[in-house]
């Protein structure tokens, strides 16, 4: 997403039962029952485990039921929350907008003028289009093509920081999308061989994929200190239980446990002055954080998809 200020400040689980293969009765001829004692102690700890994910599991339903409804919309509202943002950043700060890309981007005069107007055009109305769920489709490929737009009209392509974040900012609307298709009869007309539910779980896979490359962003970026590697090493063990779909539901509430404690103490953008130009970089990671967070939620409404562990254990 645009930042000018930011940029012009800155150019420069094997499981599977261990089976002894003898039944009570002839272990007691056998002398050396050693191995057998250790597989069956495995067992007993995988099923304790498995207790206890089932008990959190059950825990997060009980509980967050009252607000079960609520959480689709929420959780749409959230995931465009950071283009609304920077539709009133892009109105707030115009002249700045057109000053850096007419003088650092060499946008003619007049051409940075209609840039600017169709981003603010297209970030508002399909923003709108995803919280109510008009178009949803349609809204989702115009905000795509916003991020891609600004990424190449801005040059920030080829920053990691900003490449990792809109990769999970791509990944809360790719599950948007794939919540739409729940309703939508027919979408890609042109792709008859594929089945709407099987696009639909291409996308929830692609979309929980993309999700973790904030998480990525931030485990290789700042220094080191044991807090952080320690929330790192439990965020990543949560990002690949998301990407593969493994509990997703609860590493996803994990997840996005984790990323609202981190956002509020980290990026606190409201307690930095307002002329202090650290301030615009807080409020950039604030939303697109928020954003992220978004799509976590629809990923805990809606589940990891047919592409997943969870649901290939359902059929097994």
């Amino acid at each position: 997403m645009s930042a000018t200020q930011r940029i012009h400040l800155n150019p420069n689980a094997p499981r599977g039962p261990v089976s002894g293969g003898y039944t009570p009765a002839a272990s007691a001829y056998r002398p050396n029952s050693g191995p057998t004692i250790g597989a069956q102690g495995g067992n007993e700890v995988l099923g304790q485990v498995q207790a206890l994910s089932s008990k959190v599991e059950d825990y997060i339903e009980a509980y967050t039921q009252p607000i079960r409804p609520y959480v689709p919309a929420m959780a749409r509202f959230l995931i465009v929350v950071t283009f609304l943002e920077d539709a009133l950043r892009i109105l707030t700060q115009w002249g700045d907008q057109l000053w850096y890309l007419q003088k650092h981007r060499h946008f003619p005069w007049g051409i940075s003028h209609i840039f600017l107007l169709i981003n603010v055009i297209t970030m508002i109305s399909c923003s709108f289009g995803v919280i109510t769920k008009r178009y949803p489709e349609y809204s989702v490929f115009g905000l795509l093509g916003v991020v891609i737009a600004q990424g190449i009209g801005y040059g920030l392509l080829f920053d990691l920081s900003f490449f990792l974040r809109n990769l999970s900012v791509i990944g809360g609307l790719l599950m948007v999308l794939s919540d739409s298709l729940q309703n939508k009869k027919k979408l890609f007309a042109g792709l008859p061989s594929i089945s709407e539910t099987d696009r639909r779980k291409y996308f929830q896979l692609a979309g929980r994929i993309l999700l973790i490359f904030l998480f990525i962003g931030f485990i290789f970026q700042g220094k080191w200190s044991f807090a952080r590697v320690l929330v790192s090493v439990v965020g990543l063990g949560a990002c690949i239980m998301v990407a593969v779909g493994f509990k997703a539901k609860w590493s996803a509430s994990f997840l996005v446990t984790l990323l609202s404690v981190f956002n509020v103490f980290i990026n606190n953008w409201w307690s930095v002055h307002s002329a202090h130009p650290q301030r615009d970089f807080l409020k950039y990671d604030f939303f697109q954080t928020l954003s992220i967070v978004g799509g976590l939620l629809l990923l805990v409404n809606i589940g990891p998809g047919g592409i997943s562990v969870d649901e290939k254990k359902k059929v097994y």
